[in-house]
Formats: structure tokens, C-alpha cells, sequence
């Protein structure tokens, strides 16, 4: 079972960036495309980012992008999620989730059979 690791969540103040990693190790991260969702209290988890196992297409929900870009180093076997210009909306636990091929839209949670445990991104002065 691929396990991922989240890491790089903080406290941030408004306008300010974070860098998310998602890692693992023992596979092959460059066969899967990765996710990122987020929970924000009191909501449901939303699909944040997407990226295919090259890098070669990336898509974003509405609501983050421009300050958001989300990337992938295969031969560190990590994905990333560089999140500019931050918000007090945008906090939350951030996951990322891993899959071989999507049988719905890239936001669904049940494209995807590997999860990280999250990691808390907090925005506030």
C-alpha cells in the first residue's frame, strides 16, 4: 500500500507562502498522479490541485488559482503544492492522495486509494 507524508504546513500570516510536500518512499511516485485536498473547519475536504504523473498537466480548483502551483520531483519521489499570497480562507488540513487513473473528475475523493495523514496550514495575523 503506497503511504505519503505530508509536510510544511504552519502557522502564516495573510499574503504570506508555504511550500507543502508530499512524499513516500518504497514506490514509485512517478507512475501515479497526485492530488491535493483540504478541510477547512467546519467543511467538507475540497480537491485543491492536480498533477499528472509527468508534471505535464496541472489543474486547480477556481478558488486558488493564480497563487497556487502545484509540482512534482519523481526522482525525490515528492510532490508539491507552493501556495503564494495566502488568505485567512485558505486555512485548513491539506492532504495530498495518490492514484494510477481517475474514473470521475480529478476532485473526487474516491478517484483516489492512498492517502497522506495531512498537514495544518494556518492563516491568521
Amino acid at each position: 500500500q503506497l503511504q505519503l507524508v505530508e509536510s510544511g504546513g504552519a502557522l502564516v500570516q495573510p499574503g504570506g507562502s508555504l511550500r507543502l510536500s508530499c512524499a513516500t518512499s518504497g514506490f514509485n511516485l512517478r507512475v501515479y498522479n497526485i492530488a491535493w485536498f483540504r478541510q477547512a473547519p467546519g467543511k467538507e475536504r475540497e480537491g485543491v490541485s492536480f498533477i499528472t504523473p509527468w508534471g505535464t498537466n496541472t489543474l486547480y480548483a477556481d478558488t486558488v488559482k493564480g497563487p497556487f502551483t502545484a509540482s512534482r520531483d519523481n526522482a525525490r519521489n515528492t510532490a508539491y503544492l507552493q501556495m503564494n499570497n495566502l488568505k485567512p480562507d485558505d486555512t485548513g488540513i491539506y492532504y495530498c492522495a495518490a492514484a494510477w487513473s481517475l474514473s470521475t473528475g480529478w476532485a473526487e475523493e474516491n478517484n483516489y486509494p492512498s492517502w497522506g495523514q495531512g498537514t495544518q496550514v494556518t492563516v491568521s495575523s
